[in-house]
């Protein structure tokens, strides 16, 4: 019955988040121009990870709303290093998380972490895009762009019609922009929003909603039977931050949420470099994320992920304890501070309807199958 519980607790904390990670990958496939992504995110490399670690940083987004927010670069044309720094440094940092971190932890913490977010998630960026497992149509796209720097190129398209024809047209209508939903009559505002609403309730919902699930009741397991008093007996240095590693990996918790449980920690005794630890692994390690990892970018990108996010966690772990130790540098826990961050009301109906959509997405698939049958039995 407990474990129920924390399950339910875990989807009501999640699902305002995962809703509006959802609504802006449906954004970012319909607004977006691909040729932008393509520009600034489409390449494999150190500037374009860097690019993609900082717009991640600040956005406000958890755990389970950046797995569709990320998708959605991903399958919008971002590369495969950008996507991974994007999937790293948002869950781990945020302009809501610093600011919590700075009345919960103290000014250093609320310094180092997004710091050791961003470094971490270039690491992790560079490491999964030096893969030698490039995606064919991300190889494709990329060419196509390197060989044809205008839509004037004499390389035209064979399916799409040239902007060169004679027929003048608008700027904003030329060939090499844009999107991939343009099935519908897709000119006014109201059209392009319905189809974000759309694409974010239905094909990305139906793409991470096994895993998110999968991630929420590991995360209940961890939250029933692991007691809070557990990493006391740990103390500090590596083996404690191998620990917290390990827990961390089935947890599913957002920057925000995991600052009062460091702040508890810290409490508690455990080492400030512990804390970090826990507060960096803990958004970007868990089962739904590498289960999308997996999916979206190959298994053995999952290695190079862990080892870029888990490597950068322990280097600045080790260095916060250094630095607090030897400059005496105060990091004081202030948890009477802390309230919720949003209203209970928009947290329950924010459930209700990802409950919805995720049971019609059930009886899709249930409808689905249940005709595949008959079709097989006639």
């Amino acid at each position: 019955m407990e474990l129920l519980t924390n399950f339910g607790q875990l989807f009501l904390i999640s699902a305002p988040w995962l809703l509006l990670g959802l609504f802006i990958a449906g954004l970012i496939n319909v607004y977006l121009p691909k040729d932008f992504l393509l520009k600034h995110l489409g390449k494999e490399g150190f500037l374009t990870t860097v690019k993609a670690a900082l717009i991640g940083a600040p956005m406000p987004l958890c755990s389970c709303g950046v797995i569709p927010a990320a998708l959605g670069l991903r399958r919008a044309g971002a590369s495969k290093s950008a996507t991974t720094a994007f999937l790293v440094s948002t869950p781990e940092t945020g302009v809501d998380s610093i600011s919590v971190s700075y009345v919960l932890l103290g000014p250093f913490m609320a310094i180092i972490r997004p710091i050791a977010a961003i470094c971490s998630a270039i690491v992790a960026g560079v490491l999964v895009g030096s893969e030698k497992i490039i995606p064919v149509e991300h190889k494709d796209s990329g060419s196509e762009k390197a060989e044809s720097v205008s839509c004037c190129s004499k390389k035209s398209e064979p399916v799409e019609k040239s902007c060169c024809s004679k027929e003048p047209e608008p700027v904003e209508k030329s060939c090499c922009a844009k999107s991939d939903i343009s099935d519908l009559t897709a000119n006014s505002h109201w059209n392009k929003f319905s189809q974000a609403v759309v694409y974010s309730s239905t094909t990305l919902l139906a793409d991470t909603a096994k895993w998110l699930m999968v991630g929420l009741f590991f995360a209940a397991l961890v939250q029933t039977y692991i007691p809070a008093d557990f990493f006391l007996q740990w103390g500090s240095g590596i083996l404690a931050m191998v620990v917290v590693i390990l827990v961390s990996i089935p947890m599913y918790i957002c920057a925000t949420a995991s600052t009062p449980i460091a702040a508890g920690l810290l409490l508690s005794g455990v080492s400030p470099g512990a804390v970090l630890v826990f507060m960096l692994a803990g958004p970007a390690t868990n089962i739904a994320t590498l289960g999308i990892v997996a999916n979206e970018l190959g298994r053995r990108a999952v290695v190079a992920y862990l080892v870029g996010v888990v490597g950068v966690a322990v280097l600045f772990g080790l260095l916060t304890d250094y630095l607090v130790e030897h400059y005496h540098i105060q990091v004081a826990p202030m948890l009477g501070e802390h309230h919720e961050v949003l209203p209970l009301w928009l947290t329950y109906l924010t459930s209700i309807i990802l409950a919805v959509l995720l049971l019609r997405l059930v009886f899709v698939y249930i409808s689905g199958f249940k005709a595949k049958a008959a079709h097989v039995h006639g």
